[in-house]
């Protein structure tokens, strides 16, 4: 694939992109501009990129299918665990508009330096990455969204808390991806098997 317009195409076609706006995010949002050689002859390919310090900018086919998972709508406050590149937290910010926000977190220094500079190459007004603490998330936050780009080895409960009610969460737990949405007592949970990421490390 030798654009991001082709690759959007391919996503849509084989069943990956459904909605209207993630499909709009994704054609708005070149990866090109995400990867660590913007000349790379396989940037658009359904396959994961290194991006430094054994990272990687994840499948297009894995982060549209999380994308949709996830469902974020205009508006919403959305925390993007494990930001990376930046890719996500672009998709995501172009999704929320401007009545919404979108907090990146990244624990590696040099991601979180190589993240804010891709985002710099769009205009959103929305969004931000930071450094992670020592605790997942950001605590004493709630989110309407959740997304999480490495698995953990079991369901961290204290991301859970920082969703709002009726907020879901989308995180991999070892090599299933979990829908999870908050109830006023409880939660609902989806799961979806048979994914690989690199782990969740806090």
């Amino acid at each position: 694939m030798y654009s991001n317009s082709v690759m959007v195409d391919y996503l849509v076609d084989i069943g990956a992109l459904r909605t209207k706006k993630i499909i709009e995010a994704f054609r708005s949002v070149d990866r090109a501009d995400f990867v660590a050689d913007s000349r790379a002859f396989d940037i658009y390919e359904d396959h994961p990129l290194g991006i430094g310090r054994g990272q990687t900018i994840s499948q297009p086919r894995t982060v549209a299918m999380m994308l949709e998972m996830l469902s974020p709508r205009e508006g919403d406050k959305i925390l993007d665990i494990g930001s990376g590149s930046g890719w996500t937290t672009a998709l995501l910010a172009y999704i929320a508009g401007s009545s919404g926000s979108v907090t990146g977190v990244e624990r590696v220094s040099e991601l979180v330096e190589f993240g804010r500079e891709n985002l710099k190459k769009y205009d959103f007004k929305n969004e931000k990455i930071v450094h992670s603490g020592d605790k997942l998330g950001i605590e004493g936050e709630k989110f309407d969204r959740i997304l999480v780009s490495a698995a953990a080895d079991e369901l961290p409960h204290e991301l859970v808390k920082q969703l709002k009610v009726g907020g879901k969460l989308v995180i991999p737990i070892q090599n299933s991806v979990f829908e999870i949405v908050k109830k006023e007592e409880g939660f609902d949970v989806k799961e979806h098997y048979g994914f690989t990421f690199v782990p969740l490390i806090y």
